[in-house]
C-alpha cells in the first residue's frame, strides 16, 4: 500500500480536491486506490442533494493522474508531465447520488494506451463490489 504522501506531490489535485486517500496496488498498466473522500461534508463536488454519480469519473481521472506519475518516477524521470483530460466515452452510471453511509470507494483504473503525448485507460469506481460508474477517459500531455 502506497500512502497519499509517497504520490499526493506527483500530482496537480492538491487540498480538497485531492480525492484519493491510498493505492492499494498498481502495476504497468493498472492501479486501486481506495478513499473515503465522498463521505466529506465539505467535499468540493457536492451538491444540496450529495455527490452525484457522474462526479466520480474526477476519481477515475485522478487514479490515472497517479498512475502515470508512479510509471514516470519508477522509470527514473526526474519531472512528471502534466496532463489534460480530454475525453470521457462510454460512461455508465448505476446510480444517481453515492451513498457515503455504504462505505468506502474503489477506484480501478487500467492503462490501454499511452505514449508520449497521451494515454487512454478505462476506469471503474466501485462500493461494495458493486460498479458505481465506469467509462473510458484519453489525457494529452501538452507540448511544453
Amino acid at each position: 500500500m502506497l500512502a497519499k504522501t509517497d504520490w499526493a506531490s506527483l500530482i496537480p489535485h492538491q487540498g480538497a480536491m485531492s480525492l484519493l486517500d491510498d493505492v492499494l496496488g498498481w502495476d504497468e498498466t493498472s492501479i486501486h486506490a481506495v478513499t473515503q473522500s465522498h463521505a466529506l461534508a465539505e467535499h468540493p463536488l457536492r451538491g444540496s442533494t450529495g455527490l452525484h454519480a457522474v462526479h466520480l469519473a474526477e476519481y477515475g481521472a485522478q487514479a490515472m493522474a497517479v498512475h502515470g506519475a508512479l510509471l514516470a518516477r519508477e522509470h527514473g524521470a526526474s519531472d512528471v508531465r502534466p496532463g489534460r483530460l480530454v475525453s470521457l466515452r462510454d460512461v455508465s452510471l448505476s446510480v444517481e447520488y453515492v451513498d457515503p453511509s455504504l462505505g468506502r470507494l474503489d477506484i480501478h483504473a487500467e492503462s490501454l494506451y499511452a505514449d508520449s503525448s497521451g494515454a487512454q485507460y478505462a476506469f471503474r469506481v466501485e462500493q461494495n463490489g458493486r460498479a458505481l460508474v465506469s467509462g473510458r477517459a484519453a489525457v494529452i500531455h501538452p507540448s511544453l
